[in-house]
C-alpha cells in the first residue's frame, strides 16, 4: 500500500464505558470524523439512572466545542437557576419554618450563581438524548473489559469477560470509578489503581414539588440551595422543569467503607431522620419525604492516591477513572467535559497529520500530551473537593458555621473552575504536541 493511501486509513477508537463522558467522548470523535469508534459498555442495554447533576458554563462551553448537538441535547432537559444568587441556608439553628425561610436570619452565605452557571438535569434523561445522536452500529453492549495488551503490535489488544478479542488504535477508558483500565494501566499494586472512600455518604431523593414547597417554601423550593450544619449537608433543586425535587442529603462517616468496591448498600428512613435528628424542623419534613427503603451510596475518590499519569502507550484513562471526586464541588462530570475536548483536539491532529507507520509514536505523544495538560487542575478539583464537604458539614479547620468565612473559602476555591479559559487549554495541548512531534 502506497504511503498516500495508507495516511487515508482511519484510526480505530475504543471507548471503554458508556456513561456521560464516554458518549460524549464519541460524539466528539464523530463529529470530527476522526477515525471509527466503537463503545464498549458493560451492561446489556443502556442504563436508566435516576440521578441528578449539574454542569458549569465552563462545562457547556466545552460541550459546544466538543458537538454543538450536545448542548442542544442538554439544553432540551436541563433546568436553569431563575435566580441570580445561590443561598447556602443554615439549616440546623433555625427553630421554625418561618424562620428557615428568613435570609437575613437564615443564610449563611450566598454567591453569584451567573459564576457557575449550573444546568441541572437527571443523569438518565440527558444520556438518552446523547444516545440518539450515535450510529446504530457504535455501541457493544455486554462486553465488560478484563485486560489489555498494550505491546508492539500495531493494534491495542482489548479482552473481555466473554472471551472475545477486540484490536483498536487507541484505548479511551471512561469506565468510571472503580476503573479496570486504570487497574491494568499502573499496575493492580499501585496505590492509585483504586479509588478510596472518602469517609463521605450520600442518600437521594426525588420528591414532589407540593411536598417539597410545604417543607421549605415556595421560594426556597425553585431554586437551587444547599443547607449546611454539622456533619452532613443537603443539596436541592428542581428539575424536569420543576416538575420533581431532587435532594441529596450528604454525612460524614468515621468509619471505614466494609462493603468493598461495592458502592451502595441498603438503608432506610431511619438512618435519614437519625443524621437530622437535632436540625430545624423544615430539615426533618424534608428528611421525611424520603422513601421507608432507600440506599446508601458511599463516595469513593482519588483524593488520598492521586493518580501519577493518566496515560500509558496508546491507552489513556478520562473523567472518573483518571481523576474520580466528590461531589462537593459540583463539577467532577465537569472536568470529564474538559478531558473529552482535550482529547478530540488531539486525536484530530494525529489523524489529520500522521502517515501510517508514524501514528503509533504519534498517538502515544497524544495522549501523553493530554495526560501532562489536564493533570494538574482535575487533581487539584479532586482534593478541594474533599475539602468542600468538610466545610460544608462546619468540619473544615477554624470556620465552622461562620458563614462570611465559609464564602472566602468558596470564592477562592470555585473561583479556580469558573475562572478558566478553555481557549487556552486547547491551545496548550496543541502546542505542546506539536513540539512533541518535532522533537521526535
Amino acid at each position: 500500500m502506497a504511503d498516500h493511501e495508507q495516511k487515508k486509513e482511519p484510526l480505530s477508537i475504543a471507548i471503554i464505558g458508556g456513561g456521560i463522558i464516554g458518549l460524549m467522548t464519541a460524539l466528539g470523535f464523530l463529529h470530527r470524523n476522526i477515525g471509527k469508534v466503537t463503545i464498549y459498555e458493560r451492561a446489556s442495554a443502556w442504563p436508566d439512572i435516576g440521578a441528578a447533576f449539574a454542569f458549569t458554563g465552563i462545562a457547556r462551553e466545552c460541550m459546544q466545542r466538543l458537538d454543538p448537538a450536545i448542548l442542544s441535547a442538554l439544553s432540551k432537559v436541563a433546568q436553569r437557576n431563575p435566580h441570580d444568587k445561590v443561598r447556602y441556608w443554615d439549616g440546623f439553628h433555625p427553630k421554625s419554618k418561618e424562620e428557615a425561610q428568613d435570609p437575613e436570619k437564615s443564610v449563611l452565605f450566598e454567591i453569584e450563581e451567573k459564576n457557575m452557571a449550573y444546568w441541572a438535569c437527571l443523569r438518565g434523561v440527558f444520556h438518552a438524548e446523547m444516545a440518539r445522536l450515535l450510529p446504530e452500529d457504535i455501541v457493544r453492549f455486554g462486553k465488560r473489559l478484563v485486560a489489555y495488551e498494550d505491546g508492539e503490535d500495531q493494534k491495542v489488544a482489548l479482552r473481555f469477560e466473554d472471551g472475545e478479542v477486540e484490536e483498536a488504535d487507541i484505548v479511551i477508558a471512561c469506565d468510571g470509578v472503580h476503573s479496570t483500565a486504570r487497574k491494568v494501566l499502573l499496575g493492580a499494586d499501585h496505590p492509585a489503581a483504586n479509588a478510596r472512600y472518602s469517609r463521605k455518604a450520600v442518600y437521594r431523593a426525588l420528591v414532589s414539588m407540593p411536598a417539597a414547597i410545604d417543607a421549605l417554601g415556595t421560594e426556597k423550593a425553585h431554586v437551587q440551595i444547599a443547607h449546611c450544619g454539622p456533619d452532613a449537608h443537603i443539596v436541592s433543586f428542581p428539575v424536569n422543569n420543576a416538575q420533581i425535587y431532587n435532594v441529596f442529603l450528604f454525612t460524614h462517616d468515621s468509619n471505614e467503607w466494609t462493603h468493598g468496591h461495592t458502592m451502595t448498600v441498603p438503608s432506610s428512613k431511619e438512618e435519614i431522620l437519625s443524621a437530622v435528628e437535632n436540625w430545624g424542623p423544615h430539615i426533618k419534613e424534608l428528611a421525611s419525604l424520603f422513601p421507608e427503603q432507600l440506599s446508601k451510596y458511599a463516595i469513593f475518590d482519588q483524593a488520598d492516591h492521586p493518580l501519577p499519569y493518566y496515560a500509558a502507550g496508546r491507552v489513556a484513562l478520562a473523567g472518573d477513572a483518571a481523576h474520580a471526586s466528590s461531589p462537593f464541588h459540583g463539577a467532577g462530570a465537569c472536568m470529564g467535559v474538559e478531558d473529552a475536548l482535550v482529547l478530540a483536539e488531539l486525536l484530530e491532529k494525529v489523524q489529520s497529520g500522521s502517515a501510517y507507520e508514524e501514528r503509533k509514536k504519534n498517538i502515544e505523544l497524544a495522549l501523553k500530551t493530554y495526560s501532562d495538560v489536564r493533570i494538574e487542575r482535575s487533581q487539584w478539583l479532586v482534593k478541594s473537593s474533599r475539602e468542600m464537604g468538610d466545610l460544608y458539614e462546619w468540619r473544615y479547620e477554624d470556620i465552622g458555621g461562620d458563614g462570611v468565612k465559609c464564602k472566602a473559602e468558596w470564592e477562592r476555591r470555585s473561583r479556580v473552575i469558573w475562572d478558566f479559559d478553555v481557549q487556552g487549554m486547547v491551545d496548550q495541548a496543541i502546542e505542546a504536541y506539536d513540539r512533541a512531534v518535532v522533537k521526535v
